[in-house]
């Protein structure tokens, strides 16, 4: 039986929608979530993925600005910029759209943001609070993984969830978040030095491929029924589509689809939900500041 595929257009449009009621009572005390997206240079996948940012961004209420910078700008410039922002009282939220070029130091330009407008959740105050099971922001790739698991309504209490990858990212926040309370999952993350990745994701419940490489999990190395998140986006040359391209993930979505219960496609399932979080988060920020609850 072919697999239940998991939208991430869906899921992230009911996050987005339960976020609209949070930003209309913001509204009543005056305050109107704000973020502010610092783009530098023109890498095309980063043009794409902060307009979708925008567009999700307004759909729920948000003040939404993005900087667009050229690729001459000088750390310090950067740097100033974010100083500047984290001053201002109208953006609760900053996120600085990776990869930067490299004359730049990204762990630099991470740590200048303010931890409480760091929705990206990737200043190491974030990361710790992460691990210590505090109240920071969660990155938005892991939290959206675990949201569309929710969401779906399967049971992670005790499962046995592999990672493929253990990136800064992805691989490592998601393992720990999934081992901690309320999910209790045991999880096993594999990576290039694995020896035999396949005969731990055979016996996985929920599979989560995140290592960049298409094909990488395949069907003989799921059993049936299990779960396949597909965080991998990769650009493959394809002839029949206007730009040359198609985007692909992770995982060898054809054989697997006929054997997984649940799957996600690519595009249009962990990435939606990646930016539903940052929009989720930016919303959080704002509760705070105006010290008001934030639950959703």
């Amino acid at each position: 039986m072919p697999s239940t595929l998991i939208s991430g257009k869906e899921l992230s449009q009911k996050i987005r929608s339960s976020l609209r009621s949070t930003v209309d009572q913001l509204s009543q005390r005056g305050v109107q979530p704000g973020l502010t997206v610092i783009l530098v240079g023109d890498d095309p996948a980063s043009v794409s993925y902060v307009t979708g940012k925008e567009q999700d961004a307004k759909e729920v209420g948000l003040r939404s600005e993005t900087l667009h910078y050229p690729e001459t700008i000088t750390e310090t410039e950067l740097l100033a910029k974010i100083q500047e922002l984290n001053n201002d009282p109208l953006v609760h939220g900053i996120l600085v759209q990776l990869p930067l070029p490299a004359t730049i130091r990204s762990d630099r330009v991470i740590e200048a943001i303010s931890p409480q407008k760091d929705v990206d959740g990737f200043h190491p105050s974030s990361l710790g609070q992460m691990v210590l099971g505090g109240q920071g922001f969660l990155p938005c790739t892991p939290h959206g993984v675990i949201k569309m698991l929710e969401l779906t309504g399967l049971s992670l209490v005790g499962a046995e969830v592999v990672i493929l990858g253990r990136s800064n990212i992805v691989g490592k926040p998601l393992a720990i978040l999934l081992m901690q309370a309320p999910y209790h999952c045991t999880v096993t993350v594999c990576h290039t030095r694995t020896r035999d990745a396949a005969s731990h994701t055979r016996n996985a419940d929920i599979v989560i491929a995140a290592v960049g490489r298409p094909g990488t999990l395949t069907a003989d190395m799921i059993k049936p029924g299990a779960c396949v998140i597909d965080v991998g986006v990769n650009r493959v040359d394809d002839a029949t589509k206007a730009k040359g391209f198609s985007l692909v993930g992770d995982v060898d979505f054809g054989p697997v689809s006929q054997k997984a219960a649940f799957l996600t496609p690519v595009p249009g399932g962990v990435g939606p939900m990646t930016r539903a979080m940052l929009v989720y988060n930016t919303v959080k920020a704002a509760c705070l500041s105006a010290n008001l609850p934030f639950e959703v």
